[in-house]
């Protein structure tokens, strides 16, 4: 494995597939054969899924797995409703967005009364890293800048472009000369009081010497871009309204604030809607992806419209599959559902239950050095030693594969990968908290 993987906790190393069952081992080297070495998979022991339903999978001997991590399927695995718009949607039509069709406008209004009403034009793609492509190419375009500023471990997506800002690629895949970067909004290892200034004014000094780095070396800057949970650098939510300061910082420079709400929007964060809303900002670009049509590929951006007019003026957009008819009506049932079942407020509700419970474990475990996050996105950090803050990569790795082995799916994430990312379906109740509190106790219990 290369060293990149060696910090993922649930990476799957090839080199030990003939300990796995035949089944596996049969499934394993059909991959290689076809799909190669560039696809990784997760667990020291690969889990072989064959159907979902709400907060499970199951694999082929009919085993249920509690899935604690898989956001995508946000409203739960096969949800009736979402199979059902779909499969209608498939029956009646399916094309492209150059015939008008009653399917992507209503989708887009209905998306677009979510957000704040100066953000109000979409532009439609099939993933997040498209979305967040696109919306680069907007920031350039308005600001006539190129300059690209993001955090120290974030990921934003596997184009080109946005792999050249998604440092959490590792070093091999190089950073653009436009794109500096800055650390994460981390209380825990540099509290306020270490500096002398709070997080929020920490952050803003760290953006304006990029921007002033950046206009150095004659860059003029586009962009700060940024997931409003920070989820790739370790998930740091608190405190609400950190982000402001920042925001004021790129505009002053010229500069448009992208906000990546692909793991952060869609009800995530319980108390909000988009994780944006929760620092009391306004995005000139609101990017979004994975769970927007619970698994069918569908993803965009929402843009203030003098940016995307701008765009239009000089460009045409085109994209074959994005906002097409049955990723729309996906879309719909998705907001209909997390409407209708309550969704945004059981992530509320139960996300703070789900905390809370963790919190407890961290006073009878010396290994849990940490616990934030908002809603249904947590972070659990696990240190070795709590006065110097270790951490714990090893141990995570273990805890991680001892859950898998106990049938509860979870990952880590975090530069050290010592952060269990704990990132449930929405409908995720209390039973299921306590039944991953409950092994989660066990499992540290016995390391």
């Amino acid at each position: 494995m290369s060293s990149k993987d060696q910090r993922m906790a649930n990476a799957f190393d090839p080199a030990t597939a003939g300990s796995l069952p035949a089944r596996e081992q049969a499934l394993i080297q059909r991959r290689q054969q076809v799909l190669g070495q560039a696809y990784r998979l997760f667990y020291e022991q690969p889990l072989h899924v064959v159907r979902g339903e709400g907060v499970w999978l199951y694999d082929p001997d009919g085993n249920a797995y509690l899935d604690v991590y898989n956001n995508v399927a946000s409203v739960g695995h096969s949800h009736p409703r979402v199979v059902d718009a779909i499969a209608s949607q498939a029956a009646t039509l399916n094309t492209h967005t150059r015939y008008l069709n009653d399917s992507i406008l209503d989708y887009a209004e209905r998306l677009l009364a979510t957000l704040p009403a100066a953000v109000s034009q979409a532009m439609f793609t099939c993933t997040g890293s498209e979305a967040n492509d696109l919306a680069l190419r907007l920031a350039a375009n308005y600001s006539g800048g190129t300059g690209v500023i993001v955090t120290s471990h974030a990921y934003h997506g596997v184009t080109s472009s946005v792999a050249a800002c998604s440092p959490a690629f590792g070093h091999n895949v190089p950073l653009g000369v436009h794109v500096r970067t800055v650390p994460a909004p981390d209380v825990y290892r540099y509290p306020d009081e270490d500096e002398g200034e709070d997080v929020g004014a920490r952050f803003t000094r760290h953006v304006e010497q990029a921007i002033a780095d950046l206009q150095r070396h004659g860059i003029r800057p586009a962009a700060l871009l940024v997931d409003t949970l920070f989820t790739s650098d370790g998930v740091f939510a608190e405190p609400a309204g950190f982000l402001a300061g920042a925001v004021e910082a790129i505009r002053t420079a010229g500069g448009l604030f992208i906000a990546d709400e692909v793991q952060a929007g869609f009800a995530r964060s319980g108390s909000h809607f988009w994780g944006f809303q929760r620092h009391g900002v306004i995005p000139d670009i609101v990017t979004m992806g994975k769970p927007m049509g619970n698994g069918h590929p569908i993803a965009g951006l929402a843009a203030r419209p003098e940016i995307i007019d701008a765009f239009g003026r000089q460009v045409r957009y085109f994209n074959t599959f994005g906002g097409n008819p049955v990723s729309c009506a996906a879309g719909l049932a998705v907001l209909d559902i997390i409407r209708d079942e309550g969704l945004q407020q059981n992530a509320h509700d139960t996300g703070a239950y789900l905390k809370a419970g963790f919190e407890r474990l961290a006073a009878r475990h010396e290994l849990i050095g940490d616990v934030r996050g908002a809603g249904f996105f947590l972070g659990v950090e696990l240190v070795s030693d709590r006065q110097r803050k270790t951490a714990a990569t090893a141990e995570t790795g273990r805890i991680v594969n001892a859950l898998r082995q106990r049938r509860i799916l979870i990952s880590a994430t975090g530069p050290a990968g010592n952060i269990l990312k704990v990132r449930p379906q929405l409908p995720f109740s209390r039973a299921n908290a306590d039944q991953l509190l409950g092994t989660l106790d066990e499992v540290l219990a016995g390391l």
